[in-house]
């Protein structure tokens, strides 16, 4: 066996490791499905949440089934981001469109709706109550059905609060104060005013219901959607599955988890890109609880903050704060520093609340990849020319590492001689040989190992770019130029098609004919790889001939249905790699003969052809096909 293949055969291992780890990547995380909208379900018009207790195994009040909804007035809510409405049932925030996001790419389509109301498919909506204590019961408190009465303010919008009064007949006089800031986060500032001759207990509680299971629910493993929550610094993620399975509650009818936090979290509903979430006072102790109802399929998230005595005469009150949008980073991250968009004097903080964006096991390099990514795009406009920018940074980050093993790898070709003529002193004696072998590295310092680092070093920032594109909402709807109009989607051209010349339409995404007529950028990718192997002359093993033959188009086909962005990425990375190397191989002595390796390869073809026709006509005259 020649030096070259020694060469080839580490490559080959390295090359083949990350095939093997993309490969159980594509079979165990099958990207997603299109999401395909059936028939709205049924939904019964009954109101069906819950309100939570004081003790999670205390008992919990729910209207009946068959109880019908009275028509109640709304409050209109318009901001520059959000618009929808308040309802005064229960004071409930349950209508709340998203104006900055479409469904779709057509400018035309509708606004991404986040919350709806009960007696709509899919109900999702916040609301807020007290949980009586001591002599107060059910009736005395207001919760999902109390009807409320507007004092204060026609529209909630930015630096206008709505007021909600309700008086519950018993000398408890119960108002709710709304505000919202220029982005999502809500604040609800809840006082309850004692006429009475005694002193009351209550505790505030907090609810964000969810109907049923979401109808766009991807179900993919490597994205988070469900339930999460922050707990004195513990992160907590439950998927819906899970969620319906957690204990039962005595006396509840429900299942549910509790948690109690002494200082600060946080938790609501996560989706890919969206989120409502749940935040009291920090600084406090509170419960935080996900649950599950079974006989209603509605899923909970709910804060329950400690219980308050208001004395006779007195007045008690409790702040808390609603995130209800969509998961922008700067926006989350500003709430988590500064506990606003723009500095305000009060503002608290939300400990950790930039880890409610799903960054996945390799947190450690997908928050700052990341990070780079958005400042770059906000350097340069173009979230493609931020990913290529990006790529050019990591390689020079890794190029000291590339460099000691290109000039390894160089250093390697140099012994080639030596080694060939170790091998015909040893002869068959494979002990001998490795340990000469062994002794000539050591003298020579050469690492025969150090041409798999470069390609090993990639999976894990693979990985990371991966789960921020398919991830981060920035990257949603993204456009690159021409035809890449989103850089989170697949690239749409196709050869079906002629890349858009042919008169009639690409296959759909997700489809097997979109897995075999690939875009551009996966042709792309596949010559851009298939280049650099052409850097070095083919082994002379027909095995490993045949895998670094076949390996640029089976990653082609593999990578063509990712996101347009990460295969942008693997070109650029090809790209840079392929030059690197090309120049350090020269640096050291070493020239590489592309277009003779390239014309070598269809030589050898050709050849094979030759020497299988040869073989045939080499055959007796009977065995060779005779025409009729």
């Amino acid at each position: 066996m020649s030096f070259m293949d020694d060469q080839n055969k580490n490559l080959i291992l390295a090359t083949g490791l990350s095939f093997l780890v993309i490969m159980v990547w594509f079979f165990l995380f099958p990207p997603p499905e299109a999401v395909t909208q059936d028939e709205p379900a049924t939904v019964a018009t009954q109101e069906t949440a819950l309100a939570p207790s004081a003790t999670p195994d205390a008992p919990m009040t729910a209207v009946p089934p068959d109880a019908e909804l009275p028509e109640t007035p709304r409050v209109a809510i318009d901001t520059p981001r959000l618009q929808g409405s308040i309802s005064m049932l229960g004071g409930r925030i349950d209508d709340l469109s998203l104006k900055s996001y479409h469904e779709t790419l057509d400018p035309g389509s509708q606004i991404v709706r986040l919350l709806s109301p009960v007696g709509e498919p899919n109900a999702y909506y916040a609301l807020y109550g007290w949980t009586p204590a001591g002599a107060l019961d059910y009736e005395d408190v207001p919760g999902a059905n109390t009807t409320w009465t507007q004092v204060g303010g026609a529209t909630l919008g930015v630096d206008q609060p709505v007021t909600l009064e309700w008086d519950n007949g018993q000398g408890l006089v119960f108002t709710r104060t709304i505000s919202v800031d220029d982005h999502y986060m809500f604040t609800i500032s809840q006082t309850v005013e004692n006429r009475t001759g005694e002193a009351v207990r209550l505790a505030p509680y907090g609810i964000v219901a969810r109907h049923g299971k979401p109808l766009n629910l991807q179900n993919f493993f490597v994205l988070h959607e469900g339930a999460v929550g922050r707990a004195d610094g513990e992160l907590t993620e439950t998927n819906y599955d899970d969620i319906a399975e957690l204990p039962q509650v005595a006396r509840e009818g429900a299942l549910a988890e509790v948690v109690e936090a002494q200082q600060d979290g946080w938790i609501g509903f996560t989706d890919k890109y969206w989120m409502t979430t749940l935040i009291p006072q920090q600084g406090q102790p509170f419960s935080s609880v996900t649950k599950y109802v079974p006989g209603a399929d509605i899923y909970q998230a709910e804060t329950r903050e400690q219980l308050v005595t208001v004395a006779p005469g007195g007045t008690a009150e409790v702040s808390s704060r609603l995130f209800a949008g969509a998961k922008e980073w700067e926006a989350i991250r500003a709430y988590q520093n500064e506990g606003a968009i723009e500095p305000t004097e009060g503002a608290e903080p939300i400990p950790g609340f930039i880890d409610s964006i799903d960054w996945g096991w390799f947190f450690f390099l997908t928050k700052p990849i990341f990070a780079v990514l958005h400042w770059l795009n906000q350097m340069i406009g173009n979230m493609g020319l931020a990913i290529i920018a990006l790529t050019f940074l990591l390689k020079a980050l890794v190029l000291p590492l590339a460099y000691k093993s290109y000039v390894s790898m160089a250093r390697m070709k140099e012994l080639q001689p030596e080694l060939e003529a170790l091998r015909e002193r040893a002869g068959e004696d494979k002990m001998l040989m490795q340990r000469e072998m062994m002794r000539l590295y050591k003298e020579k310092q050469v690492n025969p190992a150090a041409g798999c680092l470069p390609i090993l070093i990639q999976i894990p920032i693979f990985f990371s770019l991966y789960k921020v594109i398919f991830v981060t909402i920035e990257l949603r709807h993204a456009p690159f130029f021409g035809w890449l109009t989103d850089l989170s989607a697949p690239d749409p051209s196709s050869i079906f098609n002629f890349f858009g010349l042919a008169p009639w339409a690409a296959p759909t995404p997700g489809s097997t004919m979109a897995l075999i007529f690939i875009g551009i950028l996966p042709i792309l990718l596949g010559i851009s790889m298939w280049l650099q192997q052409k850097l070095n002359p083919a082994p002379t093993d027909k095995a490993q001939a045949m895998i670094f033959a076949w390996m640029p188009w089976v990653f082609m086909f593999m990578l063509g249905h990712f996101a347009s962005g990460l295969v942008l990425y693997w070109i650029v990375n090809n790209v840079i790699t392929f030059s690197q190397q090309y120049v350090i191989m020269r640096s050291h002595g070493h020239h590489p003969d592309l277009f003779g390796n390239i014309k070598a390869g269809f030589s050898r073809k050709s050849a094979a052809q030759g020497a299988g026709k040869a073989a045939n006509d080499s055959r007796p005259p009977a065995a060779k096909k005779r025409k009729p």
